[in-house]
């Protein structure tokens, strides 16, 4: 089974969050970059099939060469072979013509990606990725089994998860859930050694629009400051929820 984890290049949740342009443009200085969390998932996913199955598995990212670092970081956890089409993933859709060259050209029985960037939750990209392909595509899937040609996945959907058959080939939007937090690999120094003589295969991207343009950001209200209220004064309590929270 050949299987590729589409790898988003993600600011770390610590990171502090500026914009520049007008507000128009994201500030990368200082920022530490990782792999995006449902895409780490996602990988830990498929180097268990990689361990029990045999499966052969490569990483591909759509950005520039900043990005390489993430991608050797995926190597040094598992994958076998990396890939990088080098274009600035602007848009949703331009990123999703770009993987599905590569998945048309690489013959994948198995696409995992993250459901969402944590960056930008714009959650298009495997969706758009399986319409152009016309795979089989389960996405927010938190479970996943393969068995020869036949896979069985399961999603969260409101109010609970549902449980679906399908076949290869597929491809899921994977969330937490699709493994543990305790089950994620952690590059140790042989995994960072063997990383090091992995091919890392750079492709140059295929013509295809930008269909979206980031306008501008808007950072969230600074929170208000914490009242403060006695134990004893119920009423003063139930004044600041009605009439200033708005809760009751």
């Amino acid at each position: 089974m050949k299987i590729l984890v589409c790898i988003s290049h993600v600011p770390d949740t610590t990171s502090k969050i500026n914009f520049t342009n007008g507000d128009s443009e994201f500030d990368t200085n200082g920022v530490q970059f990782v792999i995006n969390p449902n895409d780490e998932f996602g990988l830990t996913r498929a180097i268990w099939f990689q361990e029990q199955q045999g499966a052969n598995v490569t990483v591909v990212n759509v950005g520039g060469p900043d990005t390489e670092p993430t991608l050797r970081k995926a190597l040094a956890i598992g994958a076998n072979e990396a890939i990088r089409v080098n274009a600035n993933p602007t848009d949703g859709f331009f990123v999703a013509k770009q993987l599905a060259e590569v998945i048309k050209n690489g013959g994948y029985d198995l696409v995992i990606a993250g459901k969402e960037s944590l960056d930008y939750n714009g959650g298009m990209v495997p969706g758009m990725l399986a319409g152009i392909l016309g795979y089989n595509f389960v996405n927010s899937c938190t479970e996943l089994k393969v068995d020869g040609t036949s896979a069985t996945a399961a999603r969260e959907i409101d109010g609970g998860k549902e449980t679906v058959a399908t076949s290869l080939p597929l491809i899921i939007g994977g969330q937490k859930g699709l493994v543990e937090e305790k089950d994620l690999r952690i590059p140790n120094m042989r995994g960072i050694m063997t990383a090091r003589t992995k091919a890392l295969t750079v492709l140059e991207p295929v013509a295809a629009n930008n269909n979206t343009k980031a306008v501008k950001f808007e950072k969230p209200a600074p929170k208000s400051a914490v009242k403060l209220v006695s134990a004893d004064n119920l009423d003063e309590l139930i004044n600041l929820l009605h009439n200033e929270a708005k809760v009751i």
